[in-house]
């Protein structure tokens, strides 16, 4: 099949089935794309959509983002996950800003913090209404089922062929609309799991429908099982106030607020004496699963008496804040379901 008919084909498509009200589908306007091409790494549309109106409404221009501090930033995140992204999106902000204007070239996109060549190439076609190539899921997906590539595309060299093929099918009119297209089927036709191969444009031609290997491509390798971690929370509570500490800005949950976790039993159990907390009930069991592991957390309740405040903080270091207080600094997932079941 021809570039020409494989983007004619899908533009068709397009043009009637495609998405064409998500909010930042707005011409001219490469910070709202630059937000939402952020947010939808490794998340789904359906959740992004319950962040971005929200985030925008608070930070409506790449200078207030840029001008904002990581605190102020941080709850407008806290529970999309990935918080990287984030700081990487934060600290680019604040580059733009500076320069008082966006990139506008390839290499100009990919030089800021957190963006690739696959997020750039969305930033020029979408963000700027210029040629540019893209390489997400849904499109490798619907390349490797369309060629039937059955190797391993994590390997290099499967993943310089992608992008051969997904320049030489990508054309220059309408860029923008087929780069949204080829992500559209990918997202709502050519699924992961029961591709609705029927309503395909691309079904006739598609090599590994014609092989029946629509649900074996693209190749996935065996899950390795994902290892278990336990960890301790230590919930202080004074009055109607909780001890919180603020995370590393690297690393997990990095620059949120979180209640203090030790990992290692033994000094747990040690750091208890030390302070002279004694458990009055049994812990109360959260699970949260990252992609490299899943945490068993178990989170012991201590009351604090009011001469106990200042000494406690001085030593763990952290902030006296109700749940409330906490959740307006920005709390990861799992300390927003710990908040509710204590509650």
């Amino acid at each position: 099949m021809s570039e020409f008919s494989f983007s004619h084909a899908l533009l068709e498509w397009f043009d009637v089935h495609g998405r064409h009200d998500l909010p930042w589908q707005v011409s001219d306007d490469p910070y709202k794309v630059w937000v939402s091409e952020i947010m939808l790494q490794q998340t789904q549309v359906k959740t992004v959509l319950q962040y971005f109106d929200r985030f925008i409404q608070r930070f409506p221009t790449v200078n207030d983002l840029g001008l904002a501090s990581w605190d102020e930033v941080a709850p407008y995140w806290a529970g999309l996950g990935y918080y990287a992204r984030a700081r990487n999106l934060h600290k680019a902000a604040g580059i733009v800003s500076r320069e008082g204007k966006f990139p506008d070239s390839l290499d100009g996109w990919i030089a800021l913090p957190g963006i690739g060549r696959s997020t750039a190439g969305a930033l020029m076609s979408l963000g700027l209404r210029q040629y540019g190539v893209i390489m997400d899921g849904n499109v490798k997906r619907v390349l490797a089922r369309f060629f039937a590539i059955e190797e391993d595309l994590s390997q290099p060299v499967q993943e310089r062929r992608l992008w051969k093929l997904a320049e030489e099918l990508c054309p220059t009119e309408r860029n923008h609309d087929y780069t949204q297209a080829i992500m559209d089927l990918g997202a709502t036709i050519c699924t992961p799991k029961k591709p609705l191969c029927l309503y395909c444009p691309m079904q006739e031609h598609c090599l590994a429908h014609q092989q029946g290997l629509e649900t074996e491509l693209p190749y996935k390798k065996p899950k390795k099982p994902v290892p278990l971690k336990q960890g301790h929370i230590l919930l202080l509570q004074s009055q109607d106030q909780w001890l919180w500490q603020q995370r590393p800005a690297s690393g997990l949950w990095g620059g949120l607020y979180c209640l203090p976790i030790i990992e290692d039993k033994q000094q747990f159990s040690q750091l208890l004496a030390q302070y002279g907390l004694k458990q009055k009930q049994a812990p109360v069991q959260i699970t949260h699963g990252f992609t490299h592991f899943t945490w068993l957390l178990d989170t012991y309740l201590f009351h604090v008496e009011p001469e106990q405040r200042e000494f406690l903080q001085t030593e763990l270091g952290g902030e006296w804040l109700s749940p409330e207080q906490a959740l307006m600094r920005g709390l990861p997932t799992a300390m927003k379901k710990l908040i509710q079941l204590i509650e």
